[in-house]
């Protein structure tokens, strides 16, 4: 549907301040990284799983990255390029692939580093303003190669409260089905390619198990080796592989008409785990010490309390 004149208007201002929000943490990570690291990856990425299970459409709308992405297609500049099914099959997997590569370097180098995790987000950055450039509005960016998309996809596929499309003032059908308007859209929605069936498979099934393995590894503030800077994969791998598996075992007997179920059972699983692990954290109740500390509550509430919560 489209929006009035006055909803417009209201994301956009949204955008623009979740916009300059998204800068000034950029600013921290580069120049106060301390308090950077604080903001991005203690208040911002927690608070990131949630909002996508309750309003992925929020996220999709006032992301930094999309926002900046776009501002080509805004502006007049986008050549507006065309990607086939093919095509965005394999930015699908490319962004997969990269999710599960980039998060646990959180260990080895950005929890630690601000400097790096300014980068990672200029390279992002970077990335999304070339596709935007050259693509269609979100095809190549936002329902392409952008990592968070996969998650975005699993953990919304029912989400509670569905949000419009308040960047595209039509539908140019650049992506089919299109994560913005295709209500409770999940990673298995579309299987017309290998690509399309190794990227949901892998989200759908790998997810839950790295997310458990990524918290048993300690962030690693020196990384005196080789094998000490792969270490931060072999958890996340081990409990990837487990979980994938034990999907693909589940798949076939609960047939077809059960996928749906499944995938929910699956997304429910990977959300949960993370808040399991990430609130003590946040608190000081964490596996490691003071690994993703926000406030440190150990001395005023006992180890058990953030378990009941």
């Amino acid at each position: 549907d489209q929006l009035s004149p006055r909803s417009v208007l209201a994301w956009r201002m949204a955008q623009a301040a979740v916009w300059v929000v998204g800068a000034f943490i950029l600013f921290c990570l580069l120049f106060v990284p301390k308090l950077g690291i604080l903001l991005f990856w203690n208040i911002l990425i927690p608070v990131a799983p949630a909002l996508f299970v309750v309003a992925t459409g929020v996220w999709r709308n006032v992301c930094p990255l999309a926002t900046t992405a776009l501002l080509p297609r805004h502006w007049g500049l986008s050549k507006r390029k065309r990607l086939s099914v093919a095509q965005l099959s394999k930015l699908n997997l490319v962004a997969v692939i990269a999710l599960f590569i980039i998060v646990p370097l959180r260990h080895a180098v950005f929890n630690s580093n601000g400097l790096a995790t300014g980068i990672l987000i200029i390279s992002m950055l970077i990335a999304g303003s070339v596709a935007g450039f050259f693509y269609e509005w979100k095809s190549a960016w936002c329902s392409g190669l952008c990592p968070v998309h996969p998650v975005e996809k699993l953990y919304g596929g029912n989400v509670l409260m569905p949000m419009p499309n308040a960047h595209c003032s039509q539908c140019m059908n650049c992506v089919i089905p299109c994560p913005d308007s295709t209500a409770n859209m999940h990673p298995a929605y579309s299987k017309k390619t290998i690509s399309h069936k190794i990227s949901s498979i892998m989200i759908i099934g790998g997810l839950p198990g790295f997310i458990w393995g990524w918290f048993h590894v300690p962030d690693q503030a020196i990384i005196t080796s080789v094998s000490s800077f792969f270490s931060v994969y072999k958890m996340p791998a081990l409990g990837f592989g487990f979980t994938l598996l034990l999907y693909e075992l589940l798949l076939p007997i609960l047939q077809t008409r059960r996928e749906r179920m499944l995938i929910s059972i699956f997304a429910a699983a990977g959300v949960s785990c993370y808040y399991w692990y990430r609130i003590p954290a946040l608190f000081g109740f964490g596996n490691f010490a003071d690994d993703g500390l926000l406030l440190d509550l150990r001395h005023v509430l006992p180890a058990w309390s953030l378990t009941v919560i």
